[in-house]
């Protein structure tokens, strides 16, 4: 056992090494392609060593009537025999420019466009086959092992790397004509003015409220086009905003939706193909724009419902003539909306972190280490988890008892002869003052739950700070976290 321990650790060992130089390859390809790229669109005309394709392929007077090359003929020829989009739909996409805000799930989620997309990568469609002459991909995050599963334009060797190197690096590995432009910052109200500007169609891959409120009105002062998806848990919906005298994501929502209303991947989960789903959607709406090809999903939402396999066209309200950003009378101009505080409108972050209540005084928590005493100690004690049971599920301390919070009042009894248990099993009777410990994923739903213990007369119940994010941090690293 311990020669075939030693074996798997260099194995791994390895593997790591190779990860790790391949990353560094690709980053250097991508660096160098962004050179040649610039330098052909300085020298159109200069050759290539080896007989290769330069990287940038110049419209030409082809002689047939239009500036397609032999090359981009053969490249994009399954475009070119669709009647409805042809030569005409493929020189105006090559001519065209998209910016993806967001490179998680929707822009892979576009997401992140992706995301969005995502957060909607499911969009490696719109790096990829739309064949676009310029696109720009704004995302200050890196890629992460549980972005796997969704933002499928990442790869396990870009782990650690900002996600838009990753997705420049893939897209570049897909069509080496297209220009892509990275912005590895977050979008703000200091830059997005700037940024937007120069491109002809905006690709919103956020998960968040702040940010689709701002890229919304700053597409609404700039007057352009905006295609918007979202995708959480299984169902995933889209529409495109200002576009042609249609609404923009004020006109349907001038009040920003509670904080606890809005849903994250990362608190309510994600069905691996929703964003990928979606990010296509989006992808098609975009070329359709800058094609000018079809009927844009303008005044009109699809709605995807992953379970049952439907999706529907609702139809929205128009244009709101009261809209504070595109009303009549709006008053945004690019002063304002720089000087618009999006946070303090929608009461959320426009880089959302886990939330951390303070709801308990200090003697009424424990930390993971303290916790760990206490087992060592052998202290009889009642542990309750108040996760939902399929997290639970997933991992859970031992000996705890799977009590959620929803359930919490109702199932009072229960923890009542819990304790009463531990207390005959150490001889001690003290009634409801036994050793009562609760925790949940992070620390916040367990806070909840002491209080309202504490309210029925469990008034020894102690919260363990951080849950179990804060087990495996400070702990025991081999319990998995999620």
């Amino acid at each position: 056992m311990d020669s075939d321990g030693g074996e798997a650790s260099r194995i791994l060992l390895q593997l790591e090494t190779l990860k790790s130089t391949k990353s560094e390859i690709e980053r250097q390809i991508s660096a160098l392609e962004a050179q040649l790229q610039e330098i052909n669109q300085q020298h159109p005309n200069a050759t290539v060593p080896n007989g290769s394709c330069p990287p940038v392929i110049p419209s030409v007077d082809s002689g047939y009537g239009h500036d397609l090359s032999p090359q981009m003929i053969y490249r994009y020829s399954r475009h070119l025999l669709l009647p409805a989009f042809g030569v005409q739909g493929q020189s105006k996409l090559l001519k065209s420019s998209v910016l993806v805000v967001g490179a998680g799930g929707l822009g892979s989620l576009l997401c992140y466009i992706l995301q969005l997309v995502v957060l909607i990568l499911g969009t490696q469609y719109l790096y990829g086959i739309a064949s676009l002459g310029r696109l720009g991909i704004v995302d200050h995050d890196v890629v992460e092992l549980n972005n796997m599963h969704r933002q499928i334009i990442h790869t396990e060797g870009f782990i650690g790397q900002p996600k838009v190197r990753s997705a420049a690096t893939a897209c570049r590995s897909i069509n080496s004509t297209i220009q892509v432009v990275e912005y590895q910052e977050p979008l703000r109200t200091s830059n997005a003015l700037e940024i937007l500007s120069k491109y002809d169609i905006i690709v919103d891959a956020t998960d968040n409220a702040p940010s689709r409120y701002m890229i919304s009105d700053c597409c609404v002062v700039l007057g352009k086009p905006l295609v918007s998806g979202a995708a959480v848990g299984l169902e995933g919906q889209l529409t495109v905003f200002n576009y042609n005298g249609g609404p923009c994501y004020r006109c349907l929502f001038p009040t920003p939706p509670p904080a606890t209303a809005c849903q994250r991947c990362s608190d309510s989960g994600v069905l691996g193909v929703v964003p990928g789903v979606i990010g296509c959607l989006q992808a098609l709406e975009a070329i359709k724009i800058a094609s000018e090809i079809g009927e844009a999903l303008s005044e009109r939402m699809l709605l995807f419902d992953a379970l049952s396999g439907r999706i529907r066209i609702v139809k929205i309200r128009g244009r709101s003539l009261q809209c504070v950003a595109c009303g009549e009378n709006a008053p945004f101009s690019k002063q304002q909306f720089q000087e618009f505080d999006y946070e303090k409108f929608t009461q959320s972050p426009l880089t959302p972190l886990p939330l951390k209540l303070k709801l308990l005084q200090a003697d009424s928590r424990i930390n993971s280490k303290e916790y760990k005493e206490k087992l060592v100690r052998g202290e009889a004690h009642v542990l309750i988890d108040v996760r939902p049971e399929h997290h639970f599920k997933i991992v859970s301390l031992p000996n705890s008892l799977n009590i959620p919070l929803s359930s919490l009042e109702a199932r009072l009894p229960e923890i009542s002869s819990a304790l009463k248990e531990k207390e005959e099993h150490q001889g001690t009777d003290s009634g409801l003052g036994g050793r009562l410990y609760v925790i949940c994923r992070r620390g916040n739903d367990s806070q909840r739950a002491v209080q309202f213990l504490h309210k029925m007369g469990f008034t020894s119940a102690r919260d363990i700070i951080g849950g179990l994010e804060g087990w495996a941090h400070d702990v025991d690293p081999n319990v998995p976290t999620y």
